[in-house]
């Protein structure tokens, strides 16, 4: 249904145009937006059987507002509201959101203060410049104060490390709830949607999908809003809920007819640019597309909507996995046929950064090898911390050494191979942490900054060049040094550190770390365009952690990498190949 995308139009519109300071027209707006977010019936399929009519018949909406409706399903856009977006400020009509900050008010503080940003407007709290202004006083700026904590709460968003297990769960708890009714409810196809499902670095709310009959469907509803982790029900419907965690986390269920899931599974993965484009396609080749199925323009009748898959295949198009879905240029792809053939789970033989209790691990280095190769790798490196890293319990050279031994002696009780590496630090001068004597003994070098964040821009990409010029360093590891929650990224020129990476053969780390998602998906598809090859590494500090690969491989995907473009995707002579060329003849 998009009646509350259609809604959320009108708001916007009306936002925009009470801060130029129009009159009546936004009154008019909001009640039509209000309205259709509390009409009952699907507005799009009002507009299909009705036309322009049967939207008049909707109270609150005239000839003028139906124009713009029916201008928006049939183009996905509204020109008279695109023109409008450039009316206001660039961010003051999202801060209108804040409670008590309405458009008059807004426009006098971006007016008299500037004030463009939410940085900005905390900034003017904080500095009391606010009471200064007519209309202001100390009692606003509390006020106002309390309704950005509020505001930033409802805000917030989800890290994918939290998100992803957290469905999961959610999907297993619904299942087993489920059956233990005794129902023979099939929920084999039930699944996560949105941001999620496209594997985001963050996301809002988690949203799951779920395939039943009619008389099924509230059977499923029972289900999921008497499970044990729901603090709140906000709604119990036939077709949807909605529910709060326990974690304060709110998840949306929708249940849809067979006939209906491709096509809803295709809408609430989104993105909503990807959609729209989507749409476009659809009616330039006649048709009609929607949650609800894929729809001849002329006689309304269905022709796809039970599978993804057919949904693109109609449209002529080849499958567009869920990662891709962002409007980069993957619909002109898929229409050419030319899209990539992503790298897969399955496709990756090794991980080539993890840590032991030699350093800061929680398992020992023989606990690692033996998880590494259950989950069965054909190699691993063990890449401990070098001896600057002193907080990390970093290894000194002879403890460096007692580690070779060990690896030596396990390497003949193990199959997988095992590469005697380490994270090595990045000092400020762009210098590595270990003489050259020790680094050519290591199978990889690992190289990563720890320290001197804040340096400025250009100190920072010199020392990082400088060191990717260093013949011995193999990788350079969580490139940008964010940390979600923390820290953000250093400062740092990418265009140059990607353009001496690739001069000089060396390989971008894609962390799995779901604190780090670094590198995230944009900087992945600038490195690719200089010719870059990748690791996708867990950084793990036990056990458990080699299990996150499955969030590097994410953000490998989002970022259009193939098997090729990823080097422990390769057999370990062809591994071993790569290596040797940052290594002098032997």
């Amino acid at each position: 249904m998009r009646n509350r995308e259609i809604a959320e139009l009108f708001y916007e519109a009306a936002d925009i145009l009470e801060y130029q300071q129009v009159e009546w027209k936004p009154r008019a707006y909001r009640k039509a937006a209000q309205m259709i977010e509390n009409l009952g019936e699907d507005i799009e399929k009002i507009y299909a059987k009705e036309g322009k009519a049967g939207l008049t018949e909707i109270p609150g909406i005239g000839e003028s507002i139906a124009d713009h409706i029916a201008e928006y399903l049939e183009t996905g856009k509204v020109e008279k509201f695109e023109k409008l977006k450039g009316k206001a400020p660039s961010g003051t009509v999202e801060l209108m959101e804040i409670r008590g900050l309405g458009a008059k008010k807004m426009k006098k503080l971006a007016d008299a203060l500037g004030i463009r940003t939410l940085s900005d407007l905390k900034n003017a709290i904080e500095t009391h410049r606010l009471r200064r202004l007519e209309g202001f006083g100390e009692k606003s700026e509390e006020n106002l104060a309390r309704a950005i904590e509020q505001y930033e709460k409802s805000h917030a968003r989800i890290a994918l490390g939290k998100a992803l297990p957290l469905a999961d769960e959610v999907i297993s708890a619904l299942k087993g709830q489920c059956e233990s009714t005794g129902s023979k409810i099939d929920l084999s196809k039930i699944i996560y949607t949105g941001s999620l499902r496209r594997l985001k670095e963050t996301i809002g709310d988690i949203d799951i999908l779920a395939e039943a009959d009619k008389g099924e469907a509230l059977k499923v509803m029972n289900c999921f809003v008497s499970l044990p982790d729901v603090e709140q029900v906000i709604l119990k419907g036939s077709t949807k809920s909605s529910v709060i965690l326990r974690e304060g986390i709110a998840i949306d269920l929708r249940v849809v007819p067979p006939e209906s899931y491709g096509t809803s599974l295709q809408y609430f993965t989104g993105s909503k640019e990807h959609n729209i484009e989507l749409r476009n396609v659809a009616i330039k080749n006649g048709y009609k597309l929607s949650e609800y199925g894929l729809y001849l323009k002329e006689s309304g009748k269905q022709i796809a909507g039970s599978s993804e898959e057919e949904i693109y295949e109609k449209l002529g198009l080849a499958y567009i996995p869920p990662e891709l879905r962002e409007n980069r240029g993957e619909i002109k792809a898929a229409a050419k046929n030319s899209l990539p053939k992503l790298i897969e789970a399955g496709d990756l033989r090794g991980d080539l950064h993890m840590h032991t209790e030699y350093s800061e691990g929680r398992d020992s280095l023989k606990t690692m090898i033996e998880k590494a190769e259950a989950l069965g790798y054909e190699y691993t490196a063990v890449t401990d911390h070098s001896r600057s890293q002193k907080v990390a319990n970093g290894l000194e050279i002879e403890k460096l050494k007692d580690q070779w031994e060990e690896i030596g002696e396990l390497s003949k009780q193990f199959k997988i191979k095992i590469l005697k590496g380490s994270e090595v630090d990045i000092l400020r001068d762009g210098s590595l942490d270990y003489p050259d004597e020790i680094l050519k003994e290591l199978d990889v070098v690992v190289g990563a900054v720890h320290s001197g964040f804040a340096l400025p821009e250009r100190k920072m990409t010199e020392r990082i060049i400088t060191a990717l010029e260093n013949r011995y360093l193999d990788i350079l590891a969580h490139p940008s040094g964010r940390l979600f929650g923390k820290r953000e990224a250093y400062a740092v020129n990418f265009e140059k550190i990607f353009e001496t990476a690739a001069a000089n053969g060396k390989v971008i780390e894609i962390n799995s770390q779901p604190s780090r998602l670094d590198l995230n998906d944009e900087l992945i598809l600038r490195a690719k365009n200089f010719g870059l090859k990748f690791c996708i590494s867990t950084d793990s500090h036990s056990t458990k952690g080699l299990a996150l690969m499955r969030y590097g491989l994410g953000q490998a995907r989002r970022g259009w990498l193939e098997k090729e473009d990823v080097v422990n995707t390769y057999p370990y002579p062809k591994l071993k190949e790569v290596f040797k060329k940052h290594r002098p003849s032997q």
